[in-house]
């Protein structure tokens, strides 16, 4: 996570070293990749004007690239180096995922279940080890409602009362599914490992569906969590679970932010015309919290709980705190896009109108097949018959209709979640750090400051179009 490296450099610039693993061939790889996504990245800016000309040379001491992956034993870390860092290290933060919704099966266990196995097996035989902490995802509680407490996962429990929840028999069943679609009579490989990708992604949806989750993502990030629980010993260990982390509301440059959230998909379909409705109950309370706020609550509890035989959990949220509405997102949204028109490609300005929200599946379903799926019916047929003269209006209206769908698919869910994250524990955490004005100042990390009009106006859909669509 840049949001952690560039606070850490900039509040605490004496800190001894940074291992970075890099998923790369070889040490150059890894460096070459530090250099262009981190060293090289805007949200470095104030270090940058700190350091002046020694920038580079700064960032290079204290940032050590290693070449590894979460994936395999030992992080895929070879030779003396892996040895040394055994010595060294005193601190890990694991945030290595996949975080795909209908990510691969294989794919996603692999990152975010075994790969937080492995980055435990790593922490055990580092000789200094202070504390892991480990980034998870609120919304390992799947659909649940009411008051979601901050306790940890336990090992083989699932969210629907169904038993037989066992992480080796589904490692087999993977094996199982892949050995037989290899032994299937295919035309070519190319269409071999098209029917093993959707294979995947279908299996990963079904197991996580069978045992109370979802989607694949929230299901093995649910199931990394039980492993780190199960096999910790003594290691210390904190979970932090963000809800949908939005853009930098503060520091070091605001709206900046890295991969598209669940509420940007809407954002970016606002500003390109592409979204005219979408099932949303907008009465309901959307769980945002600020990307900086949820580094300082990381950085607060390694200060907190470095040295200390106990798993705790944490959820960084605001449905507690400060709850904020669908509603209050999308007339912030209408009414910055009303007063700042998008400009396309070609130079006209994209026309916006409000998007009509459903807040009933029934009702959503019939006015997308009178306004989409009769019409597009139709037009195949003249187009058929006209050979082909509709083609690109047909593509078109037949693109804004599987966008619509696939956002509803992916993220209706969370737009009718009743779930509260209780924050007890992180309260506690903020009451320790407020007993200090220069580290409340520094570290906050309460959403009760932030007005989400103001902040989703002026802070994150700007820093959406400004930083997302390069």
């Amino acid at each position: 996570m840049n949001f952690l490296m560039e606070k850490i450099l900039r509040v605490e610039p004496q800190v001894k070293q940074i291992y970075l693993l890099v998923r790369a061939q070889d040490s150059d790889s890894a460096k070459q990749r530090v250099q262009s996504e981190v060293i090289g990245k805007e949200l470095f800016k104030v270090l940058k004007e700190e350091h002046g000309k020694g920038y580079n040379k700064f960032m290079e001491e204290k940032i050590s690239p290693i070449a590894g992956d979460v994936i395999y034993e030992n992080l895929g870390i070879e030779g003396s180096q892996v040895e040394n860092l055994f010595n060294e290290i005193d601190i890990i933060v694991n945030n290595a995922a996949t975080t795909n919704f209908y990510e691969r099966y294989d794919v996603s266990l692999d990152v975010n279940t075994l790969g937080a196995k492995h980055v435990l097996e790593f922490a055990k035989k580092c000789v200094n080890l202070k504390m892991l902490l480990h980034v998870s995802t609120a919304y390992v509680a799947g659909l649940q409602e009411g008051l979601i407490q901050e306790k940890p996962l336990k090992m083989g429990a699932t969210l629907n009362g169904s038993s037989n929840l066992d992480i080796e028999s589904e490692l087999r069943l993977i094996e199982e599914t892949k050995r037989d679609l290899q032994l299937s009579e295919t035309d070519s490989l190319k269409s071999t490992d098209k029917l093993e990708r959707t294979a995947m992604k279908e299996l990963g949806i079904k197991r996580a569906r069978k045992f109370g989750w979802p989607n694949t993502y929230v299901f093995t990030k649910a199931l990394g969590e039980m492993v780190l629980g199960h096999m910790r010993g003594d290691v210390p260990l904190v979970i932090i679970r963000p809800t949908i982390i939005t853009s930098l509301y503060k520091e070091p440059l605001p709206g900046w932010m890295e991969g598209i959230r669940t509420i940007d998909s809407f954002i970016l379909g606002f500003a390109k015309g592409n979204l005219s409705c979408y099932l949303a109950d907008l009465k309901e309370i959307m769980d945002v919290i600020p990307g900086d706020m949820v580094v300082n609550a990381m950085i607060a509890s390694i200060v907190m709980h470095s040295g200390e035989d106990a798993e705790t959990v944490y959820h960084t949220s605001s449905s507690m705190r400060n709850p904020v509405r669908f509603v209050t997102f999308e007339q912030s949204g209408y009414r910055y896009f009303r007063e700042n028109p998008r400009v396309g490609k070609d130079g006209n300005t994209i026309g916006f109108k409000r998007v009509h929200f459903f807040n009933s599946v029934s009702a959503f379903k019939a006015y997308m097949t009178l306004r989409y799926k009769l019409p597009l019916e139709a037009l195949h047929i003249v187009n058929m018959l006209l050979c082909g003269r509709f083609s690109h209006r047909y593509n078109e209206f037949s693109r804004r209709y599987r966008y619509i769908m696939h956002l509803v698919d992916l993220y209706a869910p969370y737009t009718f979640f009743r779930g509260r994250f209780d924050d007890m524990n992180l309260q506690r955490l903020r009451l320790a750090i407020e007993k200090d004005p220069t580290d409340a100042q520094l570290f906050c990390f309460d959403p009760k400051i932030i007005d989400w009009s103001n902040y989703f106006y002026r802070t994150h859909i700007p820093g959406v179009l400004k930083f997302l669509p390069k």
